[in-house]
This record gives C-alpha cells, sequence and structure tokens, in this order.
C-alpha cells in the first residue's frame, strides 16, 4: 500500500494509487478471538468479488477492510459490487490526501465542486491519533474552507452531501458519500447449506437471508420436465445467478421428479401426495447436500401459507430429512416477502409463469394435518432408497460463478 513517512506537520503524499474501497465492518466488530477469520473470509470475498478487476491488495485496518481500486475500474462498478459483500456496514470510494490540513482543506473543495449539493457536512474519524488535531477540529476547518470557496450551507442533520475523512497513519482518505453495505457475516463463515429453490418468490429471499447469516449455500431444484414445459429450470438458473452474485460461486442441482410424483400417484390416496412429495424432496436434497459438503438444508416456508406448511405438516416431512432444515421465513407473512424479494431484485423472475412440480398432481383438497404413522404406512410400499438414489443419479448439476468466466456448462 502507499507509505507515508509522518511528521507532526504532515508530509506529502506519493503519487500511485488514487483510489481505495473502504469497507467497515457490520457485526464482525464485535467478534472476539476469532475476528480474525472474519477478517479473513471477508478479504476473500471481496478478492473473488472484483475477480474480473483486478484487485489484489486488500488489508485490514481495524472495522476497515482497504481495497486498491485499478485506475480504469469505473466508481459505479464499485459501488455495485461492494454493495454485494455481506459483512460490510458501509463502504466509500476514497482518494488519499497528505496528513496535510491544507492538502484536506484543497481536496474537500474539490469533491464538493463536483457536486449539485447546496447543503454538506463533514465526517471525520481519527483512526491515527497523532494528528495534532482532534475530529472536531479538522471538520470545522474542512467545512470553513468549503464554505468560503463554494458557498455551501452546512447541514449536520440532513445534509445533501457528506464529506467523509479518515485519518490513518499512511495518509488521510477522502471521500464524497458512504454507501450501505449488505450487512451480516461474510459468506462462508457459519458453514454450508443447500437450498431448495421452487422457483417461487420465497424460496430466493430464504437464501439470502440465510447467506447474510454467512452461510454459502448451493440450490437443488426439483422439476417434472417433460412432463411440463423447461421453464421451471430456467427460472431456477435465473434466481441462483442473482443469489451467486453475493457469494461467488455455487452449483444448481437440477432433479427430474417426474418418476417420483408418478411412482406417489400410483399407489397413494389424494390427500397425502403433497407431503410425500416433500419427504422425498427433503431425502434426494439431503444425498445431494450432503455430496457437496452441505450440513444442512434451507426452504422458505413460511408457517401456515400452504396446505403443506402447517405446522402438523412441516412436522412430519421434516422427519424424513438427514439434515437440519432451516426455515428463515417461518414468522414472515407473504407481503413481508414479497417486499424482501422486490429489494433482492428476484420477484420479477419469480413471477414470470412456469409449470413447478408442485403443481403437478396436486390433488385439490390435500391433508393439512397428517400424521406420522399413516405418512409412514403410505411409505411402507415404496422402495424409498431406490427412488431416491435414481432421482440423485439423473441430476443435472449447473455451476454457477461471478463475476461469470467463460465455458460454464452443465454436466
Amino acid at each position: 500500500m502507499i507509505s507515508l513517512e509522518h511528521t507532526a506537520h504532515g508530509a506529502a503524499a506519493p503519487a500511485a494509487p488514487t483510489r481505495f474501497l473502504i469497507g467497515r465492518f457490520h457485526e464482525v466488530v464485535l467478534k472476539g478471538g476469532n475476528r480474525w477469520r472474519f477478517v479473513e473470509q471477508a478479504r476473500r470475498n471481496l478478492r473473488d468479488c472484483f475477480a474480473d478487476c483486478g484487485v489484489r491488495r486488500i488489508r485490514a485496518s481495524g472495522p476497515r477492510l482497504i481495497a486498491e481500486i485499478p485506475a480504469g475500474v469505473p466508481d459505479d462498478l464499485v459501488r455495485e459490487r461492494a454493495a454485494l459483500i455481506f459483512g460490510l456496514q458501509n463502504f466509500t470510494i476514497s482518494r488519499p490526501v497528505p496528513l496535510d490540513l491544507e492538502a484536506l482543506k484543497r481536496e474537500a473543495v474539490a469533491a464538493a465542486r463536483t457536486t449539485q449539493a447546496t447543503t454538506f457536512r463533514i465526517a471525520t474519524r481519527r483512526a491515527d491519533k497523532r494528528f495534532p488535531l482532534n475530529s472536531m477540529e479538522i471538520e470545522r476547518a474542512v467545512g470553513a474552507a468549503v464554505v468560503a470557496a463554494l458557498g455551501l450551507k452546512v447541514n449536520l442533520d440532513y445534509p445533501e452531501l457528506i464529506i467523509t475523512i479518515e485519518m490513518m497513519s499512511d495518509a488521510a482518505y477522502l471521500a464524497v458519500g458512504k454507501y450501505p453495505g449488505a450487512g451480516g457475516l461474510p459468506v462462508g463463515i457459519t458453514g454450508r447449506a443447500t437450498v431448495l429453490l421452487s422457483g417461487g418468490i420465497d424460496s430466493p429471499v430464504a437464501a439470502y437471508r440465510m447467506m447474510r447469516r454467512g452461510l454459502h449455500v448451493d440450490f437443488v431444484h426439483f422439476h417434472s420436465h417433460p412432463l411440463v414445459s423447461a421453464a421451471s429450470r430456467e427460472k431456477a438458473a435465473d434466481l441462483a445467478a442473482i443469489l451467486t452474485r453475493y457469494e461467488s460461486r455455487a452449483t444448481l442441482a437440477l432433479v427430474p421428479f417426474a418418476d417420483v410424483q408418478r411412482e406417489i400417484v400410483a399407489r397413494t390416496l389424494r390427500p397425502l401426495r403433497v407431503v410425500l412429495y416433500r419427504r422425498f424432496m427433503l431425502r434426494i436434497a439431503g444425498a445431494l447436500a450432503q455430496a457437496g459438503r452441505s450440513t444442512a438444508l434451507v426452504t422458505g416456508e413460511s408457517l401456515g401459507q400452504v396446505a403443506s406448511q402447517t405446522l402438523e405438516n412441516m412436522t412430519v416431512i421434516e422427519q424424513a430429512a438427514s439434515l437440519p432444515v432451516l426455515r428463515p421465513l417461518v414468522g414472515m407473512d407473504k407481503n413481508e416477502i414479497i417486499n424482501e424479494a422486490r429489494r433482492l431484485g428476484t420477484f420479477e423472475t419469480s413471477i414470470l409463469p412456469d409449470q413447478d412440480c408442485c403443481s403437478l398432481f396436486v390433488p385439490e383438497h390435500p391433508e393439512t394435518k397428517a400424521r406420522l404413522a399413516q405418512v409412514t404406512a403410505a411409505e411402507a410400499q415404496f422402495d424409498i432408497d431406490a427412488m431416491v438414489a435414481g432421482a440423485v443419479a439423473r441430476t443435472e448439476f449447473m455451476p454457477l460463478e461471478f463475476p461469470p468466466r467463460p465455458a460454464s456448462t452443465v454436466r
């Protein structure tokens, strides 16, 4: 990184890199002795998110992650990518300034001149306390220079423009604006899970919520192609691609489920079919998850939303799972989920028409209070292991990457 000899009166900043992405940690700052693990995971995630931009020099400094932005990478792209990195509370695109008050005044005036703002404030933090002025004194001096040069008005509560200054040991870092980060914990720090991705509104939101809690997720989608169109497969691929932006790499497993459904329809009374479908999905997803080193399954279930999501049915269905089942949306209502899907950017894709496997062979009046003894008796006539193994063997795997690399193909 840039080096700067510190003196009481400041020193000249070197030429060299002109911009730095400075991300400030969210929950990571609350961690104790293992905080370094969270910081290192965030550093790796930032590097992966900017893999096609040549970002290589990334370091941690206190509660910050600092990355040198190569020349030629536009600010808009930096803002877009940085907003995808879980673990960061907010971030700035900052420029190094000599540790000198007059230099800070000049740079602040120049930065304010590039905007249309009429009100502003200066926000200063001193990571290095050796600078002779404290934060408030720096803010007053630099703010006065902006007022004198441009006539802007100071507004400490609701300014149109915030100029941030961070006084560090090597330089001061000045930025126009501070942008919200994704928050949460760095993806990958709390483990790996597999999401049952339906193609609807709920499961992408569930995946997002678990990634925000530090889980790296893969996806499994059950489809009934060729009995129905391939639309649900395509939707699942699009949704998984949107979600993969937050973790750089994932795998989408596309499971042909029609044969399992036909077997259930041929041998089971109508009301129990939905419960049996869901139990087989959990078995198949569990087998795929364990092969992919996941230690939990994630669903988009919300209590009472549909027939399979009554408390009785969810209890019976979960009995078939070989891994813990996480339900991050269980207490949310549909409007809350829709609002989050809109913010996430998955809603418009989720509502595209398709024929998913859950709409095939669904009885008019499904059971809402299934009993485990009743369900296991119905399943006794199936060769469960063979049915699960057959679905797993016919599963297609789609690797997903962000930023996209060439030649990602289905195998």
